[in-house]
């Protein structure tokens, strides 16, 4: 998966189209990831002891890695990630229109 936690992402397909928000958490085996502030839903919810306040609470749903894109640092745009391979053998993520490395 070419999208990691703390990464900075926009949303480029489906009803969020245009948000931008940092990644919470990724799932890479469904390949999916957690934004902060974007898909959110409203939960029904019932109090357990002290933890959890009752009622409708509105929680982050997954998102497809297909619908994001990562947002390069040095360009600011939305880009594709490929991947390179420094001289000192570290694979590291590079954008594709500026072809800066990300990590």
């Amino acid at each position: 998966m070419k999208i990691r936690k703390n990464d900075t992402i926009v949303v480029v397909a489906g009803k969020e189209k245009g948000k931008k928000g940092k990644v919470r958490k990724a799932l890479p085996k469904e390949n999916k990831i957690i934004v902060e502030g974007v898909n959110l839903i409203k939960r029904h919810s019932r109090t357990r002891g002290a933890a959890r306040q009752a009622g409708i609470i509105e929680l982050e749903a997954p998102l497809h890695c297909s619908n994001v894109m990562l947002l390069c640092d040095k360009c600011g745009k939305p880009a594709r990630v490929g991947f390179r391979f420094l001289d000192d053998g570290r694979k590291v993520r590079i954008c594709r229109s500026c072809s800066e490395v990300i990590d």
